[in-house]
């Protein structure tokens, strides 16, 4: 492996800057015009670059969309970690999940993915995304940590049923927590459960 410059250091570090930049440029937009109604030409103005730079950040809407994705996946996992506190395997599964869907409601720049006309867009990234399932995968993996192809597929499903529950709502929260404990939890929670 090649030795880092301090150069090379910090053109990634401007690299990445630049790319968190042009992300949350694209996350006002989201929010003030819809994820499918805003544009990559509309982004590049926010984010005070050209087209031609943003492209060289993103190779089209759909990478910009699933790198933003990620990124708020991450921090929207991270978020989750530390306030579930539930040591049963079910309780826990049922206070992340719902822990989750409080989070993406109460922020604008999450829940704007789940209204009319973009949720079908949220829908798709999240079940393709490999990133969002290895987040599933990993809160759902036991002890040990070890996260296997059965771990993967429950994960997938816990995924779906956060993104059924944002874009379909149960009556309240209570009625949430009844169908993610009847249902989703028997399927995502460890075979032993």
């Amino acid at each position: 492996m090649p030795a880092t410059t301090s150069h090379s250091w910090l053109r990634d570090e401007r690299t990445e800057a630049a790319a968190e930049r042009i992300l949350d440029a694209a996350a006002r937009l989201f929010v003030d015009h819809g994820v499918t109604a805003t544009g990559m030409a509309d982004i590049a103005s926010a984010a005070g670059c050209s087209r031609a730079t943003l492209y060289r950040y993103f190779e089209n809407r759909k990478a910009l969309h699933l790198a933003f994705v990620h990124r708020e996946a991450r921090r929207l996992g991270e978020r989750v970690a530390r306030s579930v506190t539930a040591t049963d395997p079910r309780e826990r599964i049922t206070e992340a999940v719902l822990t989750a869907i409080r989070e993406v409601r109460a922020d604008p720049t999450l829940s704007v993915w789940f209204g009319l006309g973009d949720a079908a867009l949220a829908s798709e990234l999240a079940s393709t995304s490999e990133m969002i399932e290895v987040l599933g995968a990993t809160f759902l993996a036991g002890p040990g940590g070890g996260v296997d192809a059965e771990t993967t597929g429950r994960a997938r499903w816990l995924v779906r049923g956060i993104v059924s529950l944002l874009t379909v709502p149960g009556v309240d929260e209570d009625d949430e927590r009844a169908m993610i404990e009847q249902f989703l939890v028997p399927v995502v929670g460890p075979a032993r459960l």
